[in-house]
């Protein structure tokens, strides 16, 4: 059995913690006058915090100083943390532990590609960690998704040939990220949203043992 790379975007993908970081923003939004929906919110999936912030200022063409930018992305982060300090492993999405789970047993190897710079610990507390062979996250890259950087070092760090690596995704920018860098990309979300991406699936009860099968082989 051949040994391929599978990595897993976090937020959205691993992690029901994307809610966390819509209501962070949106508390932010709201205290500079900015209107922030859910809708809007599409716009920052697989998106660095610094440019998450800019797209909310263009929202409401707000300028600001840097010194500013850099307290709102404090105080966003600070409320982003005080939503993850009770979670467990009622926050892994569904699907996705027997899946994790089936690819330790076939000795593939797991990685982590995400923007988050909080990745680690969310691991961690959702007990998952030891399942990791190798962690990118936003502490790691200098360029934020459609650029492969993340995704590149992930499979540099698990000796493994682009081609035969495999992303899950749930940003366009993620499966745009994936594809740039020759790998199979997995949407997982709405197939409209991710038309981009070789496969798609709802979530991950929806991926059959036999779909992972085929792909390690």
């Amino acid at each position: 059995m051949s040994k391929k790379a599978f990595i897993f975007d976090l937020d959205g993908v691993i992690v029901d913690t994307a809610k966390y970081h819509f209501l962070a923003w949106q508390k932010l939004a709201q205290e500079l006058g900015i209107e922030f929906t859910p809708e809007h919110n599409e716009e920052l999936k697989g998106v660095s915090r610094v440019r998450s912030l800019d797209i909310i200022l263009e929202l409401g063409n707000v300028t600001a100083s840097q010194e500013d930018k850099n307290k709102w992305l404090f105080q966003k982060n600070e409320d982003y943390l005080s939503y993850l300090v009770d979670i467990d492993e009622s926050e892994i999405l569904p699907g996705v532990l027997p899946v994790l789970h089936y690819l330790k047993d076939k000795n593939q190897l797991i990685a982590l590609g995400s923007a988050s710079k909080n990745a680690r610990p969310i691991l961690e507390k959702t007990g998952i960690l030891p399942l990791f062979d190798a962690i990118v996250d936003g502490n790691d890259v200098a360029n934020a998704k459609p650029d492969p950087e993340v995704f590149l070092q992930a499979a540099r760090l698990l000796g493994v040939e682009n081609e035969d690596s495999i992303v899950f995704e749930d940003s366009v920018a993620g499966v745009q990220a994936a594809n740039i860098a020759n790998m199979t990309s997995i949407g997982i979300g709405d197939d409209k949203i991710l038309h981009e991406a070789k496969y798609n699936f709802k979530d991950f009860t929806f991926i059959d043992v036999s779909f992972i099968e085929a792909l390690i082989n």
